[in-house]
């Protein structure tokens, strides 16, 4: 895979330059939203792509969205921003002594084929016990950064906050129960970032896209 390439972004002129150098500076500069996402198409995708699952189909849906909306592809450096040409994903994996988990890392691929085809053996091997959390991956291009996910299937949540490590700027997200509510099936999406790095609009943006992708909508 071609290496993806970093750029810095200019400060100067950038219209949220007073909210970054605001935001950065907050012992707690993090916010959270939870909204959630029609999955009527789900099975219907899954059923169109050889290997799919529901689990694959919508985490290429919010890595598709996470590459889409700019300012998730944002990582603070120093006291600057570096803009990436891509981001992949790491995601939790209930291995299989059904009490474990273990991480699993993915690579983004434009289209869900591709993505599917990476991502199957990725999550085989992270199912199965190890002494540690593993964060098995298929050869990632480490010049990208990683949007961290989990996946709650036993509840349908309406909000969600992570665990995080100093200087930890990484988009996270949370994906929750799937249920049918007045003839939709929907499922929550927990959305934390950074703010010094975006806003509510940006989020916003984010799950338009990936409702977008959701529906088999070409990016």
């Amino acid at each position: 895979m071609t290496m993806s390439a970093a750029k810095q972004l200019r400060l100067e002129g950038w219209p949220r330059r007073a909210a970054f150098e605001h935001f950065r500076g907050l012992a707690q500069p993090f916010f959270s939203l939870c909204a959630t996402v029609d999955v009527g198409a789900l099975a219907a995708r899954v059923r169109a792509c050889p290997g799919a699952t529901p689990f694959l189909v919508y985490h290429h849906a919010a890595l598709r969205a996470a590459n889409v909306v700019e300012p998730f592809r944002y990582r603070l450096d120093g006291a600057g921003v570096r803009v990436h040409a891509r981001v992949n994903g790491s995601t939790t994996v209930l291995r299989e002594d059904g009490e474990s988990l273990g991480f699993a890392d993915l690579p983004y691929e434009p289209k869900l084929a591709d993505f599917v085809a990476r991502a199957l053996p990725v999550l085989a091997a992270a199912r199965r016990p190890a002494p540690g959390l593993g964060a098995e991956g298929a050869a990632l291009d480490e010049q990208a950064p990683l949007i961290h996910m989990t996946t709650i299937p036993w509840l349908f949540f309406s909000s969600f906050s992570h665990a995080r490590g100093a200087g930890d700027d990484v988009p996270k997200l949370a994906f929750g129960r799937i249920v049918e509510q007045q003839g939709q099936r929907l499922m929550p999406v927990g959305v934390e970032v950074h703010h010094a790095l975006m806003d509510g609009l940006h989020v916003g943006r984010f799950y338009a896209a990936m409702q977008a992708a959701l529906d088999g909508e070409e990016a």
